[in-house]
């Protein structure tokens, strides 16, 4: 899948030496604990849909497509989040999320 946003695809050729040094931070932080990827991806996913941010989450689901994991365990990790940010917010990310697996489900077809 690797479906990189455009906005992000702009930064990146507008600030090449600051995308890649977010890059680099990126998989420092990724390769400095015990986390399989698999773990590290629904924490970034809980994580996504606490900051309540709509772009993040999509990302995530996103990465956690490419992981392998199913769409029930992206839920799961979202429902997850109802008891720590509230229905609101957990409906709102749950929401962000269904973007994104739905496009996937339109494809498959």
């Amino acid at each position: 899948m690797k479906k990189v946003p455009a906005r992000f695809q702009e930064f990146t050729k507008k600030h090449p030496k600051i995308a890649t040094l977010y890059e680099n931070l990126a998989g420092e932080c990724r390769r400095s604990g015990p986390l399989s990827e698999r773990d590290q991806s629904l924490v970034k996913l809980g994580i996504a849909a606490g900051s309540q941010t709509e772009g993040s989450v999509h990302s995530q689901v996103r990465k956690a497509l490419d992981l392998g994991l199913q769409p029930d365990e992206i839920r799961h990790a979202i429902l997850l989040a109802l008891t720590s940010i509230g229905f609101p917010k957990m409906m709102a990310a749950l929401t962000w999320a269904e973007d994104i697996l739905n496009e996937e489900i339109s494809k498959a077809k």
